[in-house]
């Protein structure tokens, strides 16, 4: 029965329990939830010809066993398989193939099937999601057909362009727009047609990742804000939109979404969603739901209306946990085989990077999908809550829109044809809390050009590379309203005369901050980093 003909005949704390009842679950029920799932998936995984490959001769019976036998996985464990759709080495059929990014221009995208199972559970807790947001006690959801959802998810292949079609398969939303259905349009003219939409019926849901989240808010501020632009508003905002033109006018500023619309719930996810959370806050005057999702993992965790973190669906994937100090020794030492924990072991305030099993027919196993995240709480046998934090440090991921590791970084500096010296590449924050990526590079000592201008040719010159060796980035100039790389000059050979002081290599890739001082420091040659500007 579809979810919209539940609605007509069950009461809503008979669906709550039926979609959320794993809420209640004890961390013992949700673990005996787990194990069996695995090992279902299991079985059938390990007689494929990917557990094959992977297992190279070995046969785990047990989830124990598994641990012990197959070593942590990454995406270039599977791609021979994957990115050539070879279906008849998976342990199920694939329904549809869903497409990310990987490595920038090195490797362009990854690809990732999805069984039927998986979409069926994808389509479950994501409506679970739904009435988790809208609740404000346990049970006294607010969901019906007919709703009206903002949309800043891109079309298929990508994932969330699933979400349009696998909601339709159990109840009727109205889309604004529907990416799929509009995926001529280009992604701005999407967000017009999304705003128009609103403005003439309504609008209940807001998705987006945190970026396209922003820009989207940001974008409703200057289109109706300003004068000369006018929108078609439907009876029922038209008294709201006018008073909140009057406001606008009053107080010196543009229209915000929340001046003019009453959402039942606004769900954000992607990584950097948290530098947007109070701004988006703000304009919409409702806090975004956290939702953690993937192209690997489908939908495996959300927020409720308590906004205490997210708890993990039990039945999307098997999880595993990599302390944050066994992740660190490991990219010290590739060689060096990190334990894991699992969810009933997991430490309130610790950082831990995801392993997943995609469960029911999945093809990743205790894969590395390269998310961190923070327990808020565990213990005392109650689910524990969890927070997105970053990518993995090896791996810069700008507003979700851009990885950038070592290796591409030198791919692009091999493209440009400059003369460099060493670098490294860290994200940081500007005072906004808007992430950029900030380079700190050598130039060789017979550059002639003043710092100034060599700053500026150096940032045109690496950008201009970054768009052709990455589309993505050409993207995100627009969405964060800023240039996303900035650029500081350090004397020839800086960084070798830190490194031979700290006695050890540092990350060309996210160095902490501590070193980054040292670095400017080692510039100066003072026990202050004055005279360097970023």
């Amino acid at each position: 029965m579809r979810f919209e003909d539940k609605l007509k005949k069950y009461p809503h704390e008979q669906l709550w329990q039926e979609y959320c009842g794993f809420l209640d679950m004890s961390l013992a029920d949700y673990m005996y939830t787990q194990r069996r799932l695995m090992e279902e998936q299991l079985t059938l995984w390990s007689e494929s010809g990917i557990g094959k490959l992977l297992l190279r001769g070995k046969q785990p019976h047990t989830i124990e066993e598994l641990r012990e036998m197959l070593p942590l996985t990454t995406y270039a464990d599977y791609a021979d398989v994957l990115l050539p759709k070879r279906a008849e080495m998976l342990c199920a059929e694939p329904a549809v193939w869903i497409q990310t990014t990987w490595e920038g221009g090195l490797r362009p995208i990854k690809l990732a099937p999805y069984t039927r199972s998986m979409l069926d559970t994808y389509r479950h807790n994501l409506l679970a999601t739904m009435m988790m947001a809208t609740a404000r006690k346990k049970g006294d959801f607010d969901l019906k057909a007919g709703d009206r959802i903002l949309y800043g998810g891109a079309p298929l292949p990508y994932a969330t362009g699933l979400m349009p079609s696998l909601f339709d398969e159990d109840i009727r939303f109205t889309w604004l727009p529907d990416s799929n259905t509009n995926s001529a349009l280009s992604f701005s003219q999407r967000i017009k047609k999304g705003f128009a939409m609103a403005m003439s019926g309504g609008v209940d849901f807001f998705f987006g990742i945190g970026s396209v989240a922003n820009y989207i808010t940001e974008s409703f501020g200057r289109s109706s804000g300003g004068g000369g632009h006018h929108m078609k508003v439907s009876p029922g905002n038209a008294v709201r939109y006018l008073r909140a033109k009057y406001v606008s006018r009053r107080d010196g500023r543009s229209i915000m979404p929340g001046d003019v619309f009453r959402l039942k719930a606004f769900f954000f996810a992607g990584t950097d969603a948290k530098c947007y959370r109070d701004r988006l806050t703000r304009a919409w005057g409702i806090a975004p739901v956290e939702l953690a999702a993937g192209t690997e993992s489908t939908c495996i965790g959300a927020e409720n209306w308590e906004h205490r973190g997210m708890v993990f669906f039990p039945d999307a994937c098997f999880y595993e946990f990599i302390p944050e100090s066994e992740m660190r020794r490991n990219l010290a030492d590739p060689t060096y085989q990190p334990r894991t924990c699992l969810m009933d072991e997991i430490q309130t305030g610790e950082t831990y990077e995801l392993v997943l099993s995609v469960l029911h027919g999945g093809a990743f196993m205790r894969y590395r999908i390269g998310d961190m995240y923070h327990c808020l709480s565990a213990g005392s046998g109650q689910l524990p809550r969890l927070t997105f934090v970053d990518r993995v440090p090896d791996v810069i991921d700008i507003a979700g829109f851009t990885r950038i590791t070592a290796s591409s970084m030198q791919e692009v500096i091999r493209l440009s044809r400059l003369e460099l010296g060493d670098w490294v590449l860290k994200k940081e924050f500007n005072e906004n809390d808007d992430p950029f990526l900030h380079m700190y590079v050598e130039l060789p000592p017979d550059a002639q050009a003043s710092e100034v201008v060599t700053r500026t040719v150096l940032t045109e010159h690496l950008s201009l590379y970054f768009k052709y060796f990455d589309s993505d980035y050409g993207d995100l100039k627009k969405l964060l309203n800023m240039e996303p790389l900035q650029i500081t000059i350090l004397k020839y050979g800086t960084i070798a005369g830190y490194e031979q002081k700290i006695g050890t290599r540092l990350p060309r890739i996210n160095p902490g901050m501590l070193d980054i001082m040292g670095l400017l420091r080692q510039q100066t040659g003072t026990g202050r980093e004055g005279g360097v500007r970023p």
